[in-house]
C-alpha cells in the first residue's frame, strides 16, 4: 500500500503517453498502408497532447489536438481521397535509403546529446503562469509574429502541394484509362 502512495500518477501518465508517442511514431513509419499511417499519426499527435497536459501546458495540448490531430490528419486523408486509388494495400512503400537515414538519425541524436550535456543549463521549474493563453497570445502576436506567419505560410504551401500532386496523379490515371 505504501508503494501506491509513493507513485506519482502524473509521472506514470507522462511515461505511458511518451511510450505511446514513440510506438505510434514508429508505426507511422513502418506501416505499409498509408491510411493506417495517418491513423497512427493521429494517435501520436493525441498522445503528445496528453504529454502536454501532464506538463500543465493545457493551451499547447489543445492546439496540438486542433491543429495537428485535426487539421493535418484531415488534410492528409483528403489528399489520399483525391488520389482515388482502388488498392491501398501497399501504398506506403519503402526505399533503399534506410541505412543512410539510420546513420543521419544516429548523428543527430549524438549531436543533440553532446550539445545538451555541454550546455549545462539547468532551469529550475517555476510555477505555471495563471493566464497561459494571455501570455502565449501576447508573445505570438508581438515577439514571434514572423515565425507564426511563416508557419502558416508553410502549411498553406503544403496544402497547395498536396492538391497539385493529387491532380497530377488523377490526370495520369485518367490518361491510362
Amino acid at each position: 500500500m505504501e508503494l501506491l502512495n509513493s507513485i506519482s500518477w502524473v509521472a506514470v501518465s507522462f511515461h505511458t503517453l511518451a511510450a505511446v508517442v514513440v510506438i505510434s511514431a514508429l508505426l507511422v513509419v513502418f506501416s505499409r498502408n498509408i491510411v493506417h499511417s495517418v491513423f497512427w499519426l493521429a494517435a501520436c499527435f493525441i498522445s503528445l497532447a496528453g504529454v502536454f497536459m501532464t506538463l500543465n501546458a493545457d493551451f499547447v495540448a489543445m492546439v496540438q489536438v486542433m491543429v495537428y490531430a485535426g487539421a493535418v490528419c484531415i488534410m492528409v486523408v483528403f489528399a489520399i481521397m483525391l488520389i482515388r486509388r482502388r488498392d491501398m494495400g501497399d501504398t506506403n512503400l519503402f526505399n533503399g535509403q534506410t541505412v543512410a537515414a539510420a546513420g543521419v538519425v544516429a548523428l543527430v541524436i549524438m549531436l543533440s546529446g553532446f550539445l545538451s550535456f555541454k550546455s549545462g543549463v539547468v532551469v529550475p521549474p517555476g510555477p505555471v503562469p495563471v493566464n497561459q493563453v494571455d501570455s502565449i497570445a501576447t508573445a505570438m502576436l508581438t515577439k514571434y509574429v514572423i515565425p507564426f506567419e511563416v508557419a502558416a505560410l508553410l502549411l498553406l504551401v503544403a496544402l497547395i502541394g498536396a492538391i497539385f500532386l493529387a491532380k497530377e496523379v488523377k490526370a495520369d490515371a485518367d490518361s491510362d484509362s
